[in-house]
């Protein structure tokens, strides 16, 4: 490999990196503040709809227990086959729920996870919905105290039905229904008996008391706001916490979409009427008087006029739950929900991302183990790819034919560049070799490697997915390390005085990464590195062991794919180096465990 060769690579690697890197860092947050900002001057500039409920407060201090909590006020019970808690009749508030299907940790025994936490706890997480009125008084809202009037727990097929009569003469019905995954249904009536036309609009809320407590510390998945909302539907990732926080109050007018706040997981959205005009906010209010911020979604329906003896019914819907792709799917067919799947954060590379994806859960419903579709998934990949890489292996090979030849007119032609570059050139014309081709496999690993960190960082399917043996979650890092010989003793390194964060962090290597830098030592055993000058030649050779201990901070299921990917690298180039007759280390080994002893 020429100078000229190693420069274009190491260019055309480095100018990949600047623009994803530009892409993601630079253009998307312009273009994203840009949509904002458009949209908060369409909201300023439009009236009608309802202006939503007054910003939220605290009274003190969250410090009650969840007990402490659920006692002030009668409660639903909610029990299916996917949640299990409570409905909080004070305002008929969701409030109380937990993932039957999802662990905190591995462990089937280790709790459940909490989705939803009612007021007065610390960092607690609610949605509700409330009518308002000009000049009305007594309209439900957060403290309304509403009666069970029908059903007693709710469960698919098993709706309750809510109601509330106001002092002013209106009567308020609420019934709530719930499928077997994680979508309610409420409709709400209103019935005018008081004699007079009157004036109210619908309006929900998704409220966050404080900061999640497992908020990621790194910015490749969205947290935060969400909501598919605008003329053109297209504001999806509406702001992350830190941004959010910052501009204090963002604006939309829209209709129909979805609403709501996310974790890397997990979300809770409101979706009204497809045909619904609403004026959204994603706001925050700093209360100083308890020291918590308070992070809201709330979007006001239409004003409607109820003639006196009327009654007005609309229909909203509530997901709250686990972002699995089918599911998302599913609900955004069935309720034509815009980019409802688009709640996991597939990345600035979806077009990617998703088919990868779409494969991969394709082989896991035939095959039962993620693991194992993801070495599937490799293969597929691999055979995809083959011609490109099968170019980009012959080049190297015949390359190295050559090398003698480059070497000599290097030699003979070095104090006269014009005159080698000439050479070099009929050489290749010659011989048939495109150098410039063996970097094109090279340059579509970068945005393979992004769009399978995003899969296996922010789908829920990866989480707590099993393989074979110790892997009992692909979306984790292997849990063995070096330190303590793979388990064999019983001592955790991350526990060790002073240095316990080191061993526990940048140097945790288990087996999977071992495994991972030793099939990058081979398959670079096996790459011509004839007329590379000696210092890059070291800097290759430290290579393996560098990515070894990067990739092991990286999910196992990613080392998996891209352990199996370089096995097969190795047996094509093996393959290739046999065909075009070039020794290669593979062959050189088996003939030293082969070769007959000479006789003494």
């Amino acid at each position: 490999m020429n100078e000229d060769t190693r420069n274009m690579i190491t260019f055309g690697v480095i100018a990949a990196i600047l623009f994803i890197a530009y892409q993601m860092f630079i253009v998307e947050p312009v273009a994203r503040q840009a949509r904002l900002a458009h949209a908060e001057a369409a909201s300023a500039s439009t009236s009608g709809g309802a202006a939503g409920a007054a910003a939220p407060v605290l009274a003190q201090r969250p410090t009650l227990s969840r007990p402490a909590a659920l006692a002030i006020s009668p409660r639903v019970i909610i029990d299916t086959p996917s949640l299990a808690g409570s409905i909080d009749l004070r305002g008929a508030r969701f409030d109380d729920l937990f993932l039957k299907n999802y662990h905190d940790e591995v462990s089937p025994a280790s709790p459940r996870v909490e989705l939803l936490r009612p007021e007065g706890m610390a960092d607690a997480y609610f949605a509700e919905a409330g009518w308002l009125g000009a000049n009305l008084s007594g309209l439900p809202g957060p403290q309304t105290q509403w009666t069970l009037t029908s059903g007693s727990v709710l469960s698919p097929d098993h709706p309750v039905v809510l109601t509330f009569a106001a002092p002013n003469g209106l009567t308020f019905t609420r019934q709530i229904s719930l499928d077997d995954k994680f979508m309610f249904a409420i409709t709400d009536s209103v019935a005018n008996g008081s004699g007079a036309p009157v004036t109210v609009a619908p309006y929900v809320s998704v409220q966050r008391q404080g900061l999640p407590p497992g908020l990621g510390k790194i910015n490749i998945v969205h947290e935060g706001a969400i909501g598919v909302l605008g003329v053109d539907n297209r504001d999806l990732r509406l702001a992350g916490y830190k941004s959010w926080k910052k501009k204090g109050q963002i604006d939309w007018r829209s209709r129909g979409g979805w609403l709501g706040i996310t974790d890397k997981y997990w979300m809770t959205a409101f979706i009204p009427d497809p045909s619904l005009m609403i004026d959204a906010k994603a706001r925050v209010t700093a209360d100083a008087a308890s020291g918590v911020d308070i992070y809201e979604t709330t979007y006001g329906g239409q004003a409607q006029t109820i003639a006196p003896g009327a009654t007005i019914t609309q229909t909203t819907h509530m997901f709250s739950g686990a972002k699995t792709v089918p599911v998302l799917n599913a609900y955004g067919k069935a309720l034509h929900i815009p980019l409802f799947d688009d709640a996991v954060d597939w990345g600035n590379l979806w077009f990617l991302t998703k088919p990868i994806f779409a494969l991969l859960e394709f082989f896991y419903q035939h095959v039962g183990n993620f693991g194992v579709a993801i070495l599937l998934l490799t293969v597929v990949v691999r055979v995809v790819t083959f011609p490109l890489a099968n170019r980009g292996y012959e080049m190297g090979i015949k390359m190295k034919k050559i090398q003698p030849e480059l070497k000599i007119l290097q030699t003979r032609l070095k104090e006269d560049p014009p005159a080698l570059q000439k050479e070099m050139m009929a050489l290749y014309q010659r011989e048939k070799v495109n150098p410039v081709s063996g970097c094109v496999p090279v340059l579509f690993q970068i945005p393979l490697f992004y769009s399978l960190t995003k899969i296996f960082t922010v789908t829920i399917e990866m989480r707590h997915a099993p393989f074979f043996g110790w892997i009992h979650d692909l979306s984790a890092r292997d849990p063995t390390t070096l330190f303590n010989l793979f388990g064999l003793i019983p001592w955790d390194p991350s526990a060790a005085p002073l240095i316990g964060g080191i061993l526990g962090g940048m140097l945790h290597v288990g087996v999977w990464p071992l495994a991972y830098g030793l099939s990058i030592w081979v398959s670079q055993s096996m790459t011509p590195m004839t007329g590379v000058d000696p210092t890059q030649q070291a800097l290759m050779k430290f290579m393996p062991l560098m990515f070894t201990f990067i990739m092991a901070q990286y999910s196992v299921g990613l080392l998996i794919y891209w352990t199996w990917s370089s096995l097969i690298t190795i047996l094509q180039q093996y393959i290739m180096m046999r065909r075009f007759k070039v020794d290669n280390p593979i062959d050189d080994l088996l003939r030293r465990f082969t070769a007959k002893p000479e006789a003494g």
